[in-house]
């Protein structure tokens, strides 16, 4: 990508997807021949989990030998007990994507956040908060669950209750939260495809049948890697108390299971179940983006087509 026409400012390349299906590897993957290629690459995470510290083995955080000397931004940011914002993220991606940006370094977005993606690299602004509304919606949330609270959203907007777990009490409450502020529907509130950024966004695309089994085999493995000690240990972090991680997925089946609630297979396989349902949340999400390259996981030629894609990009960049 040489002869660069704008002060050496590289396209943000963003590696989408559902989880399970090797977007950190590419990603990875794609940093290192990026950086060889011109002024290097590193890599912001747009996973809305591995922005906590110690939650590593159920985010699938990979490690510091799997980042391949690539550097990691916006990993291990927050304590367990912080609620997530997406605001605050937008701001502290577009300082990551526009610093290396301007050094003259590929900023590679890799996570399956959907709206994380979005609030990084779109002209997107956020609804403000109303404590009281708030205040209200989370007062309901603990007495009745968020069951009542995903029918009522479903209701007022049938695509935010599509995309949002039932059991993601949070972020039904902000979807209902914004709803009552704005008068209209959450996801009215997300603007056309808007890019902020000159950018191109690659999709992984696994097969349905075998997602589902490389879900399976990935939460085998997190359960092989630790991941009720692991929970254990962030309990005396105060993970219970934090709105956001606590219902993480896996982290929030094993509270479970520590509570007795459930039993440690019963952890697990639901574990699995919601996985599963989460992935299919992810893949309808980013196809509705008409942005996306979709490439097959399996494709021999994997590297060398998103390379290509980039490198397109970069050229539509300096002379559009």
């Amino acid at each position: 990508m040489a002869g660069r026409q704008d002060g050496g400012q590289h396209p943000v390349v963003a590696v989408v997807g559902a989880t399970a299906a090797g977007k950190s590897d590419l990603a990875v993957e794609l940093a290192l021949r990026l950086g060889a290629e011109s002024g290097g690459a590193e890599i912001v995470n747009a996973d809305s989990m591995q922005l906590y510290r110690g939650m590593d083995i159920g985010t699938a955080k990979l490690g510091p030998e799997e980042r391949r000397g690539v550097p990691h931004h916006l990993l291990d940011i927050w304590d367990v007990t912080r609620t997530a914002n997406v605001a605050e993220y937008q701001r502290l991606a577009r300082e990551r994507i526009d610093g290396l940006r301007s050094r003259g370094a590929a900023p590679v977005l890799v996570g399956g956040s959907g709206l994380y993606v979005r609030g990084a690299l779109d002209e997107l602004d956020f609804p403000g908060t109303d404590p009281r509304i708030r205040a209200r919606l989370e007062s309901e949330l603990e007495e009745r669950g968020p069951a009542p609270l995903h029918e009522r959203l479903a209701e007022r907007d049938p695509r935010a209750a599509e995309a949002i777990l039932s059991g993601n009490g949070r972020r039904i409450v902000r979807a209902l939260e914004v709803i009552e502020l704005t008068g209209r529907p959450f996801t009215a509130t997300l603007p056309e495809h808007t890019s902020r950024y000159p950018c191109v966004q690659i999709g992984v695309h696994v097969p349905r049948t075998l997602l589902d089994a490389r879900i399976t085999e990935r939460v085998d493995r997190m359960w092989q890697a630790g991941l009720v000690e692991e929970v254990r240990r962030l309990l005396q972090h105060g993970l219970a108390e934090g709105r956001t991680a606590s219902r993480a997925l896996g982290y929030a089946q094993v509270l479970r299971y520590l509570e007795g609630s459930r039993t440690e297979e019963e952890a697990r396989t639901e574990t699995v179940r919601q996985t599963r349902r989460f992935a299919r949340r992810q893949e309808s999400w980013f196809r509705r983006d008409p942005r996306v390259h979709w490439l097959d996981h399996d494709d021999p030629a994997l590297v060398e087509q998103a390379l290509e894609l980039v490198r397109t990009a970069a050229v539509a960049a300096h002379t559009g």
